[in-house]
């Protein structure tokens, strides 16, 4: 009897731990798609067409200006068409050289680790309606002709100018394992970050 009454409690207890999870799912959902569209509005208004506009835009929000910063970086990840580079001038214009680098490396590793839960969970149509074909075809077939993709990734992490929201997508259709995906971002991602933040917190 007595085991009865503790099988029903735990299955109660299992049951309100979803309802809650399934409940935290959807409002940050929900809080994804508002700042997406937020941020999208922002695009399409002009406020990304320069340094200078997309500063105003920032500083906007006042004492909400880093968190803003730091959402636009990973949402550009995300949402391919945004222009990340703008951020990494930006936050170096506007909260120097420790605090720009910061916002950037944390919005643009969380909007990359995103980018490839999205991939893994949606699969390969999510990853081709993000990108071009032939652009898609291009870099699919050069990271299949690697002899190391793991080796690829990291350094394409390391270094400018490397077509990084893409293969963070791409990343999760492969049997990479996310444990090593994650590290991969948090330990090559910093270093062209901070020659950004240093570079362009000496001209701002």
């Amino acid at each position: 009897m007595m085991y009865a009454v503790m099988r029903k409690e735990v299955e109660a207890l299992v049951v309100l731990r979803k309802n809650w999870a399934n409940i935290l799912t959807a409002l940050v959902v929900i809080l994804c798609l508002g700042l997406t569209a937020m941020i999208m509005k922002a695009w399409f208004d002009g406020k990304f067409n320069s340094v200078e506009t997309l500063q105003t835009y920032i500083l906007g929000f006042g004492l909400l200006a880093p968190l803003i910063l730091t959402v636009i970086q990973a949402m550009q990840v995300v949402v391919p068409v945004l222009p990340g580079f703008l951020g990494c001038a930006v936050g170096a214009v506007l909260f120097g050289c420790s605090g720009g680098f910061w916002c950037n490396y944390i919005g643009i590793s969380l909007g990359s680790i995103i980018a490839f839960f999205l991939a893994r969970r949606f699969g390969k149509t999510l990853v081709r309606s993000l990108f071009a074909e032939d652009k898609y075809d291009k870099f699919s077939g050069w990271a299949a002709n690697s002899k190391s993709y793991t080796a690829l990734l990291f350094a394409g992490m390391v270094l400018p100018l490397f077509p990084d929201d893409f293969f963070c997508y791409f990343t999760g259709l492969t049997e990479m394992r996310s444990r090593r995906f994650i590290w991969i971002i948090l330990l090559g991602k910093p270093w062209c970050i901070l020659a950004y933040s240093i570079a362009f917190s000496m001209i701002r």
